[in-house]
């Protein structure tokens, strides 16, 4: 797999209890691949409430100035709660792989969200690989991506 994350930088794993077997799975795969991963829970499918895990996860990305896949149910719940963060840009997709692309090349997406019950685990890969393949395209696009977090 071709790397435009820094390795030497985790990806930053979330789930809830409806992502959590996706998750565990997407973590495995890209372990295998070399990265480093890590993962603020939760650490079982028992029900869990999302957003705490979220909002812990969130604070990793910023902080170390990488990436993340959130998964949750839908993807809509960690979508949601990641983006009220400034400096955050969580893309859900679907399971579209141009989206993905898009989300990349023109927002500079940080964070994928992943609906752990309407994608298996190959579609999956396919979209985290193409989301950590994808750089920006700058120009145009990072005036626009600056603007987002302005108030």
């Amino acid at each position: 797999m071709k790397n435009l994350i820094d390795i030497k930088k985790p990806i930053i794993f979330t789930s809830d209890h409806g992502g959590y077997e996706l998750k565990e799975k997407l973590k495995g795969w890209l372990v295998e691949h070399g990265f480093k991963v890590d993962d603020v829970g939760t650490n079982s499918a028992e029900p869990v409430d999302y957003p705490g895990f979220t909002k812990k996860a969130v604070k990793l990305v910023l902080h170390h100035k990488t990436v993340g896949i959130f998964v949750c149910g839908a993807g809509v719940g960690v979508s949601i709660v990641a983006n009220r963060f400034k400096g955050i840009r969580a893309a859900l997709p679907g399971n579209n792989e141009i989206v993905t692309q898009l989300s990349r090349q023109h927002n500079d997406a940080n964070v994928l969200c992943l609906g752990g019950r309407f994608i298996d685990f190959e579609d999956a890969k396919k979209l985290v690989q193409i989301f950590l393949e994808t750089p920006a395209l700058g120009d145009a696009h990072a005036r626009r991506v600056r603007a987002i977090d302005e108030n």
